[in-house]
């Protein structure tokens, strides 16, 4: 018996997409957070040192460490909740450019805000890659609309050096929006 061509082509696309399926189900998940896993001190050794001791007990610099990758992970959690939203953003626009019911302008209004979505993600990595270059530790940019919020780690700041990042992020977004810089301590 024959099968038709479109027959043929159905059972083609319908076995690749059980293949892929497959495949990334299967498939190990990247781990899209690059921080380093830290085993906190138990409480309970350092308690009885100081009971018996009564002594306060010192801290160390491991401690610091703790800290200082607690804010970094507060850091990747902001970027991670950014890029979920836009994610989800993207995904509603594109089942808006990909619906044939609804008018081509309406269509097109997803596509071009799509684009800004790319475009502003992009011109927020190379804001914050500039502001690393500048000396400081770690930044993060989120452009929301007309504003712009930037929070940069660093220990010391001054007027001057907020002033600066605010003339970057302008010559880089726009001189129309409104930049708000906000320093955090390292730990």
């Amino acid at each position: 018996m024959l099968l038709k061509k479109q027959t043929v082509w159905l059972l083609t696309m319908l076995s690749l997409v059980v293949v892929l399926s497959v495949y990334y189900i299967t498939s190990p998940e990247p781990n899209r957070s690059n921080l380093a896993n830290v085993e906190e001190p138990k409480e309970n050794v350092s308690e009885e040192t100081a009971k018996e001791d009564g002594k306060p007990v010192e801290t160390s610099d491991e401690d610091a460490v703790i800290s200082g990758i607690a804010s970094d992970e507060q850091f990747e959690a902001l970027r991670l909740d950014l890029e979920d939203q836009r994610s989800q953003r993207k995904a509603e626009l594109q089942a808006i450019v990909a619906s044939t019911d609804l008018p081509v302008e309406q269509r097109n209004k997803a596509y071009d805000e799509m684009k800004d979505l790319d475009t502003i993600s992009k011109k927020e990595n190379v804001l914050e890659t500039l502001i690393k270059t500048m000396g400081y530790e770690d930044a993060l940019v989120r452009a929301d609309g007309e504003k712009v919020r930037i929070t940069v780690k660093a220990q010391d700041h001054t007027p001057a050096e907020a002033n600066e990042i605010i003339q970057m992020v302008r010559s880089e977004l726009g001189a129309y929006q409104a930049v708000a810089v906000t320093f955090q301590p390292e730990k």
